[in-house]
């Protein structure tokens, strides 16, 4: 009965809601500069997922899973999450704390038998569970191999990563720096292996993924029925601007770490179930208690430059404060961002290296706060008497810049320049005057220049006007 109720949750929480309504204006900027930013950036494919606690707000995505068979990015295309790995990881370690079979000032040692890293510092505490969790046991970032260059990216198995353990030493003294150690969550995820008594991969579908309906994440890349929908990843552009087809990398060893594969709408899910328990619901998975225990900060440089949690990284960008965690590993860059306070989550996901979708992720929830939660906004704003609709659209100012996106905003209509990573600061609302022009608006709700439109004999809109210039739509 448990596992149906938790299944009629996830499905209700994909539906359009009056939540997503209320959002319309900034959803539909969201999507549409989203998309735009990803085609100047040079990104194959990108998919992403806006959540409000229990609803799915808007899911889409733009571009190509594989550049090759132009296979286009869905929703329910499959990248590798790499590091955004390590929060299931902790999950999973903290259940078993939970159940007092680890606790996190444990020292490692006594947790893996076979523990023998070399202590490079005389008097230094001993290395802890806290410490793997938070990054700040002082390992190296690294098993000792070179898995992380190409062409084939050659991960350990989890016997190599025992076997050569031993050949290396700590940098730093434990709880000295955040020293952010792929090392440390694989070992992680070797502690759940020994202290549950049953493999990784297989502890982490019967105790989260199942649970959760996560049906498209697992422990590495699907061979099954899924396979079809995995995106080929490829490497940052050169000078020459080709894009490199990566492997399909096995991240064996180091599977804990970095190894898992998802989706947009599956982190998105996997958000939600945090915003419920957050909100207080059941428990479900794990403690409530234990979720806000994982997203404080449980160190902070002396500097401030780096916050962590257990597992999770704890963010302060601009006025707001974010947990979650990143990914970046061949031929892929993702991002989850959560933030506790106003129950938004945002999960951007692109199939290219050295990929800005923390800053993507960043710029929605801008365009969020703009417009409130759905709870606090007021429904839709008042519409002008004229219909808006045949103005929206992009209009071509090329050489001088990409397009001018024309769309919905407040009570009319607002104009902004492409390509831009700041698009609440660089828009200009217009106001309508009659027919069809308008004026912009300025920062000081003043009156700018005119802004006109020009139609077809059909009627239809087809160029912008301003500056004594004329743009085609595109």
């Amino acid at each position: 009965m448990t596992r149906i109720l938790l299944c009629t949750l996830i499905i209700l929480a994909s539906l359009p809601s009056m939540a997503a309504d209320k959002l319309s204006n900034e959803l539909a900027l969201a999507e549409s500069w989203l998309a735009a930013q990803r085609a100047y950036d040079r990104v194959p494919g990108l998919s992403a997922a806006i959540v409000h606690d229990q609803d799915l707000l808007w899911s889409g995505a733009s571009g190509f899973a594989d550049l090759d068979s132009q296979r286009p990015a869905s929703v329910d295309t499959i990248y590798g999450i790499c590091s955004i790995s390590k929060l299931f990881t902790g999950v999973a370690v903290m259940q078993l704390r939970d159940q007092g079979k680890v606790q996190l000032d444990d020292p490692v040692s006594t947790l893996l038998p076979w523990f023998n890293l070399q202590q490079g510092f005389d008097g230094s505490p001993e290395i802890t569970l806290r410490n793997l969790l938070t990054h700040t046991s002082g390992l190296p970032r690294e098993a000792d191999t070179p898995y992380w260059v190409g062409p084939d990216f050659p991960f350990p198995s989890r016997e190599q990563v025992r076997e050569l353990l031993g050949g290396q030493a700590t940098i730093y003294e434990a709880d000295r720096y955040h020293q952010y150690s792929n090392l440390g969550l694989s070992l992680v995820g070797e502690i759940v292996a020994e202290k549950s008594g049953q493999g990784y991969e297989a502890y982490i579908g019967e105790h989260i993924l199942d649970p959760l309906g996560m049906t498209d994440t697992s422990t590495g890349f699907p061979t099954d029925n899924r396979e079809p929908r995995i995106a080929t990843g490829y490497g940052y552009s050169g000078r020459d601007g080709a894009l490199p087809p990566m492997p399909r990398y096995d991240a064996r060893g180091i599977t804990p770490a970095a190894g898992f594969a998802s989706t947009a709408l599956d982190l998105a899910r996997f958000a939600s179930w945090q915003f419920r328990l957050l909100g207080g619901k059941p428990d479900e998975v794990l403690q409530a208690n234990t979720l806000r225990e994982m997203q404080r900060v449980q160190w902070m440089d002396w500097d401030w430059s780096v916050a962590r949690g257990l597992a999770f990284g704890v963010y302060r960008i601009g006025n707001r404060t974010l947990t979650g965690h990143g990914g970046d590993c061949p031929g892929f860059n993702t991002r989850l961002y959560l933030d506790p306070l106003s129950r938004y989550a945002v999960v951007t996901m692109a199939n290219r290296n050295n990929v800005n979708v923390d800053g993507y992720a960043a710029v929605i929830f801008n365009i969020l706060e703009a417009g409130g939660t759905p709870e606090d906004k007021a429904g839709k704003e008042n519409g002008t008497d004229i219909d808006l609709s045949p103005y929206i659209g992009n209009y071509d100012i090329r050489p001088w810049g990409g397009e001018d996106m024309v769309f919905r905003w407040k009570d009319g209509l607002a104009m902004l320049n492409l390509p831009t990573m700041d698009p609440l600061g660089n828009m200009v609302r217009l106001k309508h005057i009659e027919g069809d022009r308008f004026q912009t608006i300025r920062s000081d709700d003043q009156a700018g220049h005119e802004v006109s439109f020009r139609r077809n004999a059909n009627g239809e809109v087809t160029h912008i006007l301003y500056h004594g210039v004329v743009w085609p739509k595109m």
